[in-house]
């Protein structure tokens, strides 16, 4: 079982935009803007540095729950930072704030986004045995 995460354990990671990121990946009508898919795979990162280092064995977190809100667009080339701090623990679920943002030349930050993740430590050999024996 992984060792106690105290409140306020947290991580900031950072990626540029690159098309594969962009709705234009997925089709070509849409425009070439981050998108809110990938925008919570760089949250729920962030929530995955802030609470490895409280895994033993093989412990890893996963996601159970997202919810966020996308609220302004950025295209190919910036710079997106997130980060994710543990607000809470109830039984074996971690819920983490996380939050997207771009900085702009003056250095002031502007929110992409932000919401709450939720999050389990699950043991990797464990889960795979229960994903081979769900494949019959």
């Amino acid at each position: 079982m992984a060792k106690p995460v105290p409140r306020g354990a947290r991580a900031e990671i950072e990626e540029t935009v690159a098309f594969e990121h962009t709705l234009a990946k997925h089709h070509a009508d849409f425009p070439p803007v981050y998108s809110t898919p990938d925008m919570i795979r760089l949250m729920e990162t962030a929530c995955y540095f802030a609470l490895q280092p409280f895994a033993e064995a093989d412990e890893i977190s996963v996601g159970t729950h997202v919810n966020v809100v996308h609220k302004a667009a950025v295209g190919v080339g910036t710079k997106v930072k997130a980060d994710a701090v543990m607000e809470s623990f109830d039984g074996r679920f971690y819920t983490m704030r996380a939050r997207a943002w771009v900085e702009n030349g003056d250095g002031v930050a502007i929110e992409l986004g932000s919401g709450t993740v939720g999050r389990a430590f699950v043991s990797v050999s464990k889960f795979m045995e229960r994903m081979k024996a769900r494949q019959g």
